[in-house]
């Protein structure tokens, strides 16, 4: 039963009018090769054909000449944690007022709009500040990227329950998860987050054994179901990945051991559930910065994290190497996730799926098309296809590569429902 997905109804409205976006390097977001000479005509905020630069501009038409530049689907981040950090006032500087951090939320959310995400799947933040930003974004308050949240993150009692104080709903018992998953979806929740193995992020965690017992998997999966909604699973340990897969989550995030597992792997893919690899958790963790590829382990108090935890990140950013490799050869679809701070940086995870196993189509499609799929947004976002909402990008080059998806400068305009929204709009040549 599809529900009323409260992301879309927050939507601005669309653009009306007809415009012909022509002469563009089109990459569709099926992971197919970009098809220079492409036009797109967009009417009333929807893609309603796909033609060529030599078709002429339809009748009524505003005509925007893309000069060869590369147009894409608005992208993706199927896991992000939608939150800030307030900033910490000098000694003697006035406290903050309560409400600066939302303010700063919404910086941010505008900054990734501007950078070509036009949808963020939050999957865990703190209080209400992202129901708080979209409902602002429904009343035109502000633009920013598509929100879906999943409320609370459904979980055991648990130490990570403290580390996250303010982030889950700690249930216990059958009854217990099903009024779980209730209490989301009255907060306005689009899917459902379950811990089902414990988090790596949190010293006093183990991914070993399972978070909650299989009737309780089994009680908040078949609840979400029944009611229309996705399940998210956090999944590290093998013994709650394996409940997540076999009582159907629909996505399997982090994953990173799966690849100890074929037959896991094989039911995945036979099932359509999506991995979400989030490399970059690992990295942040690690302390490696922005870099892509971790070479040598770099000083383990250097991150800020505690001693064990980075060096478990650097063993586990290899074991989700093996897992994604291991993931694309099974078939298993795969949907982009950031899963660090500042939220959103999609260009940086393309760039570190690409170096750890992908060719740049396929971690871009995971951007667009898979993580739509994955997000049960498909009939609306992910590819640029008739019938679909117009969330377009178009960067300022004539080739699509990483480097010009990890540059912000080069978004040369962003189009949210049809409408640009964003975007240099430089007039000058292309690089």
């Amino acid at each position: 039963m599809p529900h009323r997905h409260p992301c879309l109804l927050a939507d601005p409205p669309p653009q009306p009018g007809r415009t012909w976006l022509t002469d563009a390097l089109l990459f569709d977001g099926t992971g197919a090769a970009p098809v220079p000479g492409s036009a797109v005509l967009v009417e009333d905020g929807r893609v309603v054909r796909i033609g060529t630069a030599r078709d002429a501009a339809p009748e009524g038409a505003e005509v925007v000449d893309l000069g060869g530049r590369v147009l894409l689907p608005g992208m993706i981040d199927a896991h992000a944690h939608v939150y800030v950090d307030p900033p910490v006032p000098a000694e003697g500087a006035e406290p903050l007022h309560p409400g600066v951090t939302a303010h700063l939320l919404v910086a941010r959310l505008r900054e990734r709009l501007a950078a070509g995400v036009t949808t963020l799947r939050d999957v865990g933040s703190y209080g209400d500040d992202v129901l708080t930003a979209r409902q602002a974004m429904r009343y035109g308050a502000f633009r920013g990227p598509r929100l879906l949240t999943c409320g609370r993150i459904v979980s055991a009692t648990a130490p990570g329950g403290r580390s996250f104080d303010g982030m889950y709903r700690e249930a216990d018992g059958c009854d217990d998860m099903r009024r779980a998953v209730r209490e989301q979806i009255r907060r306005g929740a689009d899917f459902v987050k379950v811990m089902s193995t414990g988090a790596r992020s949190v010293e006093l965690e183990d991914p070993e054994p399972a978070q909650l017992t299989r009737a309780e998997t089994a009680a908040m999966i078949d609840e979400a179901h029944r009611l229309g909604y996705r399940v998210a699973a956090h999944a590290e340990g093998l013994a709650g990945t394996e409940l997540a897969v076999t009582l159907g989550a629909d996505t399997i995030e982090h994953g990173m051991y799966l690849w100890r597992r074929p037959d896991l792997l094989d039911a995945m893919a036979v099932a359509g559930q999506t991995l979400v690899p989030t490399l970059s958790c690992y990295y942040g963790v690690a302390g490696l910065g922005d870099r892509i590829g971790a070479g040598p382990a770099e000083d383990p108090g250097s991150s800020g994290w505690a001693r064990p935890l980075v060096e478990l990140a650097h063993h586990n950013l290899d074991e989700a190497e093996r897992t994604l490799r291991a993931a694309r050869a099974a078939g298993v679809p795969i949907a982009l996730g950031f899963d660090w701070q500042p939220f959103g940086d999609v260009g940086l995870e393309v760039a570190r799926m690409v170096h750890h196993g992908l060719s740049l189509h396929e971690a871009l499609a995971a951007a667009t098309g898979g993580a739509a799929r994955a997000l049960d947004l498909a009939e609306h976002v992910g590819t640029v296809a008739p019938g679909l909402l117009a969330d377009l990008v178009v960067l300022d080059a004539r080739a699509l590569d990483v480097a010009v998806l990890r540059d912000p400068a080069r978004v040369w305009r962003v189009y949210q429902g049809g409408t640009p929204v964003a975007g240099s709009s430089r007039a000058g040549s292309v690089g």
